[in-house]
């Protein structure tokens, strides 16, 4: 699969999470929601884990398309260290022994990258450059699985530094669709402002 449709396949799906959150919060002609709090924490919650999704599938697919000798949509051509025979191969390498490769531990993607292709490109320089951006994903992927004390804790920390302010209690939800004050513009979500992150970091993969 050239590296084109990949990222084509992401930008869709996550288009596809945009518009469940934009349905979710729909109004009626006097202005009241259609569907009620509840429903409407549990689609936008949904969607951001569809986002995860996403982001992991396609770091999959682009380590096979690289893997198979595509090159970037800028026409480089990554220099890689294996030469698999055929696409499931390019998997089975990735996945190694284990039942699966777990894409959200971010550091074990950048050194895959590197065991690869020479100097982790065209994952590298991306990938260490939002490092931060995708543990702060993995942390509320964390929480939307299971909310324990841990987890919780670890959602308060990230709301407090997003919000510049201490967080007690906050939900998901409430940090998903909260205004993103590091953002100029003072009207981008939190889950828009990563969506955002990860479509850049998405297109600079693929673009090499």
């Amino acid at each position: 699969m050239p590296i084109t449709q990949s990222l084509a396949g992401f930008q869709a799906s996550l288009a596809q999470c945009d518009s469940l959150i934009a349905n979710a919060h729909r109004t009626d002609a006097a202005g009241a929601n259609i569907f009620p709090q509840r429903d409407r924490e549990q689609i936008t919650v949904a969607a951001f884990l569809n986002l995860f999704i996403a982001w992991e599938e396609f770091i999959e697919a682009a380590f096979g398309d690289f893997m198979m000798g595509e090159a970037t949509v800028g026409g480089n051509q990554p220099v890689k260290f294996v030469s698999p025979p055929t696409r499931d191969h390019s998997t089975g390498m990735v996945i190694h022994t284990h039942r699966f490769f777990d894409f959200a531990h971010h550091d074990n993607v950048r050194k895959l990258a590197s065991l690869y292709f020479q100097g982790g490109y065209p994952f590298e320089p991306t990938l260490s450059s939002i490092t931060a951006e995708l543990q702060d994903l993995k942390t509320i992927r964390n929480s939307c699985a299971h909310m324990s004390s841990s987890t919780r804790r670890a959602l308060e920390s990230l709301a407090g530094r997003i919000m510049a302010q201490p967080q007690p209690g906050i939900g998901v939800y409430q940090l998903l669709i909260a205004v993103d004050p590091r953002v100029p513009g003072n009207n981008t979500t939190v889950y828009a402002a990563y969506r955002d992150k990860l479509i850049a970091a998405a297109t600079s993969i693929a673009q090499g």
